[in-house]
């Protein structure tokens, strides 16, 4: 990997590729830190300090943001209302035909689901920067804070609108940020911009391990994250690695005097199908319950079982409903994202076959066997990933959002993977050197 880099720095057009996407990350990374118009930066950092041990229901998204969603800053929001739209979209499609056909038009239909997005995702802004806003004026933001309710020292409706305004502009600058590195850098803007916010929060949340440890100055908790870590790495990168090929053999066809066809492939299916995808579904779902019983300051008997049981990561409840959240979402993903009918017929249409499996429904049921026999090890899998490091992690006095969880280790190795290839792709292209060497 090292080696691939090192050669796309010698290469003139990926030189200024690589270093137009280091500069992107330099701006993204100051705006985490500037404050928007109407908060009060020291009460800020005077609740951060007193809180950096636990974060709380907004942790999650506080790590995706880069640590800027706890600051109040202008990009607050950070990368979140993009990928939310993107998936509300992505499950829609399945609904609303029109989505469908746009996304069978071609390069044409999906400029226009990228236009929808892009609407949606100003919409969710506005309404995640609202409710943001909301918190921090009453206080919930930081709830243990003694000047928690002081973060917004003005709180009359201009302040609070030109504070929605900041944030919802932000978003936008992300958003265009991201399109920015995809179209003149290296790899997918949005996932290098997520990358790096949650990369970001490593060397801090790593010293706070340390500094928490108890055994030889906390050096020997601080060596046992790192090969905890360096596991969890490998296993995610063997996993994602891993896919069931299935052989697929085109029958040769005569047109005119030439004969066309007659070649074999075969179509991968990644045991890991569903990606990152239901991690953040469970998390998200998970955060609603405490969500609400926080914004109603209920006292009841459902809201303090759901403070026993569904808030703490540590707890038996909330770990087997995280568990069970990912496998089902696991499959509920993968049974939106690929079609083994459309599969089939595509292949049937071009005169394709899986040897031994006749052509049409018995493909297609053939291929829905196959996909849910290797979705089961892949949730499975997913669901290990999301629990045995915080499991491991909060023994040793780190928060159950510490960056080796489940979601962080998945979203940096799948878009450092993906990064690489497209590195080492674009450097064959240019390096060709022919059959004589």
């Amino acid at each position: 990997m090292l080696t691939a880099f090192a050669r796309a720095f010698k290469t003139p057009d990926l030189r200024k590729k690589l270093l137009f996407t280091l500069a992107i990350i330099v701006i993204y990374r100051l705006g985490t830190h500037i404050p928007i118009p109407g908060v009060s930066y020291s009460n800020v950092q005077q609740c951060l300090d007193q809180t950096k041990t636990n974060q709380g229901l907004f942790g999650l998204v506080n790590m995706f943001s880069g640590g800027a969603l706890l600051q109040i800053t202008i990009f607050a929001l950070g990368i979140m209302p993009y990928i939310t739209a993107s998936i509300i979209l992505q499950l829609l499609t399945v609904v609303i035909p029109r989505l469908e056909a746009l996304k069978k038009e071609g390069q044409s239909g999906q400029a226009k689901v990228t236009q929808y997005t892009r609407y949606l995702t100003v919409a969710l802004a506005v309404l995640q920067g609202t409710g943001l806003v909301a918190t921090a004026r009453t206080g919930a933001l930081f709830g243990s804070c003694p000047v928690a309710n002081q973060i917004v020292p003005d709180q009359s409706i201009f302040t609070t609108v030109t504070m929605v305004i900041c944030m919802v502009a932000g978003t936008c600058m992300v958003m265009w940020l991201g399109e920015l590195v995809t179209d003149r850098g290296i790899g997918n803007g949005m996932s290098i911009l997520m990358f790096v916010s949650i990369a970001a929060g490593f060397p801090g949340a790593l010293w706070a391990v340390k500094q928490q440890g108890k055994l030889a100055g906390g050096w020997i908790e601080f060596g046992a994250v790192i090969l905890v870590g360096l596991a969890m790495v490998g296993l995610v990168v063997f996993v994602e690695q891993a896919q069931r090929r299935i052989p697929v053999q085109y029958a040769k066809r005569m047109i005119g005097r030439k004969s066309y066809g007659g070649t074999s492939t075969y179509i991968p299916l990644k045991v890991n199908q569903a990606g990152v995808i239901p991690v953040i579904f469970a998390s998200s779902l998970l955060y609603i319950p405490g969500l609400i019983v926080q914004f109603s300051g209920s006292t009841a008997g459902w809201a303090t079982w759901i403070k026993d049981n569904l808030v703490k990561g540590d707890h038996p409840a909330y770990i087997i409903t995280y568990f069970l959240l990912i496998v089902f979402f696991a499959f509920f993903y993968v049974a939106i994202s690929f079609n083994p009918e459309e599969v089939a017929d595509n292949m049937k249409k071009y005169g394709g076959f899986i040897p031994g499996i006749r052509a049409g429904r018995p493909t297609a049921e053939y291929l829905s066997y196959v996909l849910n026999r290797i979705t089961w090890p892949g949730s499975l899998y997913l669901g290990v990933i999301a629990l045995v490091p915080t499991m491991a992690l909060v023994g040793f006095g780190a928060n159950q959002n510490f960056p080796f969880g489940g979601t962080s280790i998945l979203i940096i190795v799948g878009v450092g993977l993906e990064t690489v290839k497209q590195i080492e792709s674009q450097l064959q292209q240019r390096n060709y050197e022919g059959f004589l060497r």
